[in-house]
């Protein structure tokens, strides 16, 4: 078929390219580009409870299969990693403490590798150091701790403490320079408590041993609604879940630390349970499901966001 253009419809149509080629040319510079940025919170509500994932420092690490899966081959990993869409030579690190509004006290579990990082997570979400009640460590590696203190001095100036007795007592006789730095000084304010203790109504302290002799999980439950705060207890979503058995550099006891995995992430995959892991991505909620010899992390999306 063949279309024509009556003279008028012509005319338009030339009219409007003189038009346009009189408007003036849009500018060829580009917004400058701004770099990947992750949110600093994210916050849920749990029963009564309101919980929020802090992102206090995210950084590179080099060489994952020399930290995640000692006791396999350096192939073995690098198919972890392929099936994970993930580079075999580098991984990133989050961490990631939690506060909690409980209604009545804030309790953050948790505090970084320094004190920049985590009240600027705080500022973000709302919350002013001197407003937190209680710090809860849940062991005393240096990127829960270092942001207990800095050169002004404590940086929870309001805040009583809690952690585990066998913790405690772990690094108090092992002359460990970030323990007395930052937890000798506020000694005569920590509460040590056993291996099972409900520090607050709905919160719950679980031994689960190896990464440190008194590692220390917390079950939080409100209204009837659930959540595990499973700290370093597996550290990577792509190697540690599937594979409970792969030795972690940083685990002081490897053999235990695989047991309190299985058993942890089995208890939490069989109750369908949520969790917050400090080292997942962030916002490192998500939930476990049994998977051949070990378990499958599926990230949350929105089902606590409801309600």
């Amino acid at each position: 078929m063949t279309l024509s253009l009556s003279r008028r419809a012509a005319l338009s149509t030339a009219a409007l390219g003189v038009a346009a080629s009189m408007l003036p040319v849009a500018s060829s510079a580009a917004l400058p580009l701004q770099g990947g940025q992750l949110p600093a919170f994210q916050r849920f509500r749990l029963g009564s409870f309101e919980v929020t994932s802090l992102l206090a420092a995210s950084r590179m690490m080099e060489k994952p299969f020399e930290i995640f899966g000692l006791n396999v081959s350096e192939a073995d990993h690098a198919k972890a990693a392929a099936d994970a869409f993930l580079p075999v030579d580098v991984t990133r690190n989050f961490m990631i403490p939690v506060l909690v509004n409980t209604g009545r006290e804030l309790v953050l579990f948790d505090t970084g590798l320094t004190p920049q990082g985590i009240t600027a997570a705080l500022a973000a979400a709302g919350v002013a150091p001197d407003q937190i009640d209680i710090v809860v460590i849940t062991h005393m590696h240096g990127d829960h701790i270092g942001g207990l203190s800095g050169e002004a001095g404590p940086t929870f100036p309001s805040a009583r403490y809690i952690t585990g007795e066998t913790e405690f007592a772990h690094w108090a006789a092992a002359e460990n320079e970030g323990f007395e730095k930052h937890i000798r000084p506020l000694e005569a304010q920590f509460t040590r408590i056993g291996d099972t203790a409900e520090i607050l109504p709905g919160i719950t302290a679980m031994l689960a041993p190896g990464h440190t002799p008194g590692h220390m999980i917390y079950h939080l439950e409100s209204e009837g609604r659930r959540l595990m705060l499973t700290a370093d207890l597996t550290n990577h979503f792509a190697f540690s879940l599937p594979n409970p058995d792969w030795e972690v550099r940083y685990d002081l006891d490897k053999a235990q630390a695989a047991e309190s995995r299985r058993r942890v992430l089995g208890l939490i995959a069989d109750d369908r349970i949520p969790f917050i892991g400090y080292h997942m991505p962030f916002p490192g909620l998500g939930y476990v499901v049994r998977e051949g010899q070990g378990f499958r992390f599926i990230p949350h999306s929105y089902q606590l966001m409801e309600g």
